[in-house]
């Protein structure tokens, strides 16, 4: 009797032991899901940014675009600018070119009009009386009178004339003057152009530098972000067949003791009872088939009949290390709002009796456990 008892120590000491490593494992798990979850999370802001600078790279490389575009229509003005200025400097020739001409005219205009005024000073109206008189017939008379009429007109024209040469030059000096700011003016504008376009090409590409810096600089973390999570995902894969294995030697354990089964009651269908379980049913398998629903809620019914899991259905589910939803507080969310229909009736079902299988475990099927494939699952 006392080797029998010894033997049974040893049983219950033996699984106390792989329950601990089996919950080691399963926490191990947990916190690699939530750093899988983090960086998921992180990856997302960082492909945000990605967006952002690629938008604002590409918003800047169409501002330079158009700003190209508009470097052309500009290369275009201040060719027709040259050309206006060419025009200007060209006008300026002929005009200085005029007026020199033309003061060159009044020069000698006021040189010959001094003579004439000499010469009419000198010629006083006697004199040209006493020249009349003299004359020898009446047709040299009128020859005569003609002439003095003609020597007048002359002057008349000469100093209308030199009126005329005057109000010339004065023109053209206001006209010189006028085109000589005109080129002042242009060549101004043309140098404000030259330097405007010069800072704005300059600003929008040291803008667009510094984004596609920052772009790639985004990039880069999203592509460490993705590397990260491909490795936590292995090594998620590592411990889950750790956990597989765990599960498998615990489960060798179980079968050498007795039959338990029928050790336990089920449990009553309280409402309590039928909204827990509905609940990590929804967690577990709430994309699942309903076939896959009753079978994580035959999973709970199994364990709660067996000696080596809590007896009670909230035990089972909020035993440490054994389901993520509730390590990640999903499993409180749901119960807290009520779990879907579907759930609710595939957990009324099983607590009613409808155990579709004995697997104690069930994990994500990813083809190296051997048990039941049911959707995504494998029963074990």
């Amino acid at each position: 009797m006392k080797k029998v008892s010894k033997s049974i120590a040893l049983i219950l000491l033996l699984c106390s032991l792989s329950n601990m490593l089996v919950f080691a494992t399963q926490e191990k798990i947990h916190k690699v899901q939530e750093g899988i979850e983090d960086l998921k999370k992180q990856k997302k802001e960082a492909e945000n940014e990605v967006n952002s600078y690629s938008n604002q790279a590409g918003n800047l490389a169409g501002d330079l675009e158009e700003f190209n575009n508009s470097l052309v229509a500009i290369t275009t003005e201040l060719n027709e600018t040259e050309e206006q200025l060419d025009n200007t400097r060209n006008n300026l020739k002929t005009t200085r070119k005029a007026l020199k001409k033309a003061k060159k005219k009044e020069k000698k205009q006021y040189e010959a009009m001094k003579k004439r005024i000499q010469f009419i000073y000198e010629m006083d109206t006697d004199s040209m009386l006493e020249v009349l008189l003299g004359a020898e017939s009446f047709a040299d008379f009128l020859n005569k009178s003609e002439y003095f009429i003609s020597i007048h007109n002359y002057d008349r024209e000469m100093l209308e004339d030199y009126r005329a040469t005057k109000d010339e030059i004065i023109e053209k000096e206001e006209e010189l003057e006028k085109e000589e700011n005109l080129l002042a003016e242009l060549q101004n504008q043309q140098e404000s152009k030259k330097q405007e376009l010069a800072e704005l090409v300059d600003h929008t590409s040291e803008k667009l530098s510094a984004a596609k810096r920052q772009l790639a600089e985004a990039q880069a973390d999203v592509k460490a972000y993705e590397a990260e999570i491909k490795r936590q995902i292995a090594y998620e894969a590592e411990l889950e067949a750790q956990k597989a294995a765990e599960d498998a030697k615990r489960l060798e354990e179980i079968k050498r003791q007795e039959a338990e089964n029928t050790v336990k009651a089920v449990p009553s269908n309280s409402s309590s009872d039928i909204s827990i379980l509905a609940a990590i049913i929804e967690c577990e398998a709430g994309g699942e088939s309903y076939e896959g629903k009753l079978a994580v809620g035959s999973v709970v019914l199994n364990r709660v009949r067996s000696s080596h899991f809590p007896s009670t259905i909230a035990g089972v589910i909020y035993q440490s290390g054994q389901f993520s939803p509730v390590a990640s507080g999903r499993f409180a969310t749901v119960l807290a709002r009520g779990a879907n229909q579907s759930c609710i009736k595939a957990a009324k079902e099983v607590l009613g009796g409808n155990i579709t299988l004995n697997s104690l475990y069930f994990r994500r099927n990813n083809g190296t456990i051997s048990g039941t494939v049911i959707g995504n699952h494998v029963f074990y």
